[in-house]
């Protein structure tokens, strides 16, 4: 049996910062990895300081993201789609531009992503939970229609033109960023190198994630797959400096402390039990 894997992110860059290394280690153990992007990222500002292609990104945002978005395609060695959706931005009025991704009716903008599940047919589909990871509209609706095209791909009476039904066995949110792996990175850090100036921003993390809710059901050994990650984050240089602390932990830090990625079991069509090391436990032979 060929296992598969679909992500479905926001935008590009997303898929590089939310589960990067998660995918390269399922790419080297022969399994089909699927990226779709519901978006261009056209409306994201040029976060990297130092980006050489500024004049570019000028004159270009969507074509410059999609250019980056192939160069995390090949570091990761998946396989990628473009729902095809124009990004919302996030204005501080919380509106948004008419006819973007969070403007269009939801039963018009999971038809696209249920002709996606029913031609790939993976086993496994990732997404965000119903806050969307963080509240960018996009990223909520990206969670909306994930659940809408879950549900509906295995229906023979809903989006009857958009392919053979496929029953999807399951349904994960991504929780990467979790108390439990800063913890961890803090301590190991606070013993090995008690003068590290990485304790600090370590420190400020541990303080403003230290509420959060211990969700994840599933840690994927992905820890020998993080410089992967690195180099698909880094394809994306509009959008992560290379100096970014917030992304770019000492990788030896993080295999020896939490060599690992996080997520949630949200919902199952096969039985497994928790916690989980693999994504596809559960999964049968169904050739």
């Amino acid at each position: 049996m060929t296992l598969r894997l679909m992500a479905v992110h926001a935008h590009p860059d997303d898929e590089s910062s939310k589960g990067a290394a998660t995918y390269a280690y399922y790419r080297s153990l022969g399994a089909e990895v699927l990226i779709v992007s519901c978006t261009g990222g056209e409306r994201g500002s040029v976060l990297n300081p130092a980006l050489t292609a500024n004049a570019m990104a000028e004159r270009d945002m969507t074509g410059l993201r999609r250019i980056e978005m192939r160069g995390a395609q090949q570091a990761l060695g998946v396989q990628h789609r473009w729902l095809g959706f124009e990004d919302s931005g996030m204005n501080d009025d919380k509106s948004v531009p008419a006819n973007s991704f969070a403007d269009i009716p939801l039963e018009y903008s999971a038809e696209p992503l249920v002709s996606i599940v029913r031609e790939f047919r993976p086993q496994v589909l990732i997404t965000y939970d119903e806050n969307g990871g963080y509240p960018h509209p996009d990223h909520i609706r990206c969670h909306e229609v994930s659940l809408e095209a879950f549900r509906a791909a295995a229906d023979l009476d809903r989006y009857p033109n958009s392919g053979a039904p496929w029953q999807i066995d399951k349904l994960y949110y991504d929780r990467i960023f979790n108390l439990e792996r800063v913890d961890a990175m803090y301590l190991a850090l606070s013993v090995k190198e008690p003068d590290s100036p990485l304790l600090e921003p370590l420190g400020e993390a541990r303080e403003w994630m230290k509420n959060y809710p211990k969700l994840a059901t599933t840690h994927v050994p992905a820890g020998e797959f993080l410089e992967a990650r690195d180099a698909a984050l880094r394809s994306h240089a509009s959008q992560v400096s290379p100096e970014s602390s917030f992304f770019f932990w000492p990788n030896d830090l993080i295999r020896e402390a939490w060599p690992y990625e996080d997520f949630q079991l949200i919902e199952s069509k096969v039985d497994t039990e928790m916690p989980e090391s693999d994504l596809f436990a559960g999964i049968q032979d169904d050739e």
